[in-house]
């Protein structure tokens, strides 16, 4: 038994010197075949994480350590032991070849591609399913432009401490960064921000992408609550156009950031010489020329909000007086 192993052994060792050798494909199906479980969907062409990791040890211990070890651990998903290959595609080609040709790279495909590839599991979860409608999508800004996808191990697939964020998204949005240098600003510069506090990146159902808060309230509130309401009395601007109509959520050279240097100029932009428009709620005008008495000559009229103090809404007066 003995001496037909070793002449068995010879004669494969004869075979491989006068280049009888399998080819490069044959390797790679029969390294497939090697990580092949019986019985389950994958075929041959398929090679298993665990092929992976005999070359990228380093990219796969910082995936398991990722969020998306869920792809590779949760056998109800269909990938079980093949996470790698649920984004990367058929690997024991490449596992044969080790050439980047045969595998797929998110990061060398079109932005299009690599979406596809992200919402081919995210397209139905809640906080992504607006990517389709968001303008990073439109844009043709790729997932893997802001996410890490196993790159960052523990540390997340996104920039998570407020600086980083800040930094991830002025790389790309310097005229809004520069807009933070004005004297009166939201605090992101000192990092007691970022911008996913008023932008949802995924996509959102107002403009500019901008956070909603409860449902269906613009994000500023969130922060500034007492200019929430409902109020029995509303200011059409705050309730129909946003807070963006009189301030620079950015930044303004202006107290308040207000969008014009004089509260009054602020104000003149809807009430001007202008027909008069009635809600047909209150009856209240939304814009026509003040009354006569509002000589704007005098400075005792040069400030609006002297007067009318509740201009972002009112529970007792239309006039916002009180």
């Amino acid at each position: 038994m003995r001496s037909t192993r070793v002449v068995l052994l010879l004669a494969a060792l004869g075979a491989y010197a006068s280049g009888a050798a399998p080819s490069s494909k044959e390797s790679s199906k029969q390294l497939g075949a090697a990580a092949h479980k019986a019985g389950t969907p994958f075929g041959d062409d398929f090679a298993g994480s665990s092929t992976c990791q005999m070359c990228h040890e380093d990219i796969y211990k910082n995936f398991r350590k990722s969020a998306h070890t869920f792809v590779e651990t949760d056998k109800r998903g269909g990938w079980d032991e093949h996470g790698c290959e649920s984004c990367h595609g058929p690997g024991a080609k490449h596992a044969g070849s080790a050439t980047a040709e045969d595998i797929r790279n998110p990061l060398k495909l079109t932005a299009v591609e690599t979406d596809k590839t992200c919402l081919s599991c995210h397209l139905n979860t809640a906080k992504h399913s607006e990517r389709i409608s968001s303008s990073h999508m439109k844009d043709a800004v790729a997932c893997t432009s802001c996410h890490t996808i196993h790159g960052n191990g523990p540390a997340g697939l996104v920039a998570r401490g407020a600086a980083q964020v800040n930094s991830l998204c002025s790389s790309c949005h310097k005229d809004v960064a520069v807009q933070f240098a004005k004297p009166f600003r939201h605090k992101v510069p000192e990092a007691e921000m970022t911008c996913v506090d008023c932008h949802n990146p995924h996509g959102s159902n107002r403009k500019a992408m901008v956070q909603s808060f409860a449902a269906n309230d613009v994000g500023c509130v969130k922060c500034h609550g007492d200019k929430r309401g409902p109020f029995t009395f509303e200011h059409a601007p705050v309730r129909f156009e946003g807070c963006a109509t009189c301030h620079e959520p950015h930044g303004s050279s202006n107290p308040r950031m207000l969008v014009r240097q004089e509260v009054k100029s602020v104000c003149l932009e809807c009430h001007s010489n202008m027909p008069a428009v009635k809600t047909p709620a209150v009856g209240s005008p939304m814009g026509v020329v003040p009354p006569a008495f509002h000589d704007l000559r005098s400075p005792r009229y040069q400030n609006c909000t002297v007067c009318h103090q509740k201009i972002h809404g009112s529970y007792a007066d239309r006039n916002l007086l009180k």
